[in-house]
């Protein structure tokens, strides 16, 4: 069982880390300067609950296979499992509230932009329930990019300690 678990955890926390970054900056940067606000926005609010369930699947299958043991070795190191715990907190508030939270915001304001146009308010001016929509759009965007950026700290410090304990022997 030894002989899996490790190169198991090695594959599901390098894929957790590559994920993250990959998607968090690279690919958001690269969608956002290439395609109009429209695409983007469309793009985004398929791609980001896909990202946080993988993310919080592969936090489990990390904690699941840690060596040699699983889940009872990561016990025994306090900044292990309280880097574990945080990653996995913070993915899941993004999952299970953020997340869902800036996806539905960012569909209203889309909704209320053709609201407006109906309207035929003066060229630069924004409605109040559109100004009431973007500050909640901005808060929970907000929200979503830093707990995003504690899971990614998190993993990458279990990450820093999980390097530490390799040893590699000459053949």
């Amino acid at each position: 069982m030894t002989s899996i678990l490790a190169p198991a955890h090695l594959l599901a926390y390098s894929t957790l880390l590559g994920t993250e970054l990959y998607q968090s900056f690279v690919m958001t940067k690269v969608a956002y300067q290439a395609l109009p606000r429209s695409a983007f926005t469309t793009l985004q609010k398929q791609v980001f609950p896909i990202y946080f369930q993988s993310q919080s699947l592969l936090l489990l299958f990390v904690v699941a296979t840690t060596p040699p043991h699983g889940p009872i070795t990561l016990v025994q190191s306090k900044a292990d499992w309280i880097s574990m715990a945080v990653a996995g907190l913070t993915a899941g508030l993004n999952l299970m509230i953020y997340g869902p939270r800036t996806k539905d915001l960012m569909v209203e304001r889309v909704h209320q932009v053709s609201r407006d146009m109906k309207l035929q308010l003066e060229i630069g001016s924004v409605s109040e329930e559109m100004q009431k929509l973007n500050r909640s759009f901005s808060r929970a965007h907000a929200m979503s990019i830093h707990l995003n950026l504690i899971t990614i700290g998190a993993t990458m410090f279990y990450g820093w300690r999980l390097a530490t304990k390799l040893r590699f022997e000459v053949e």
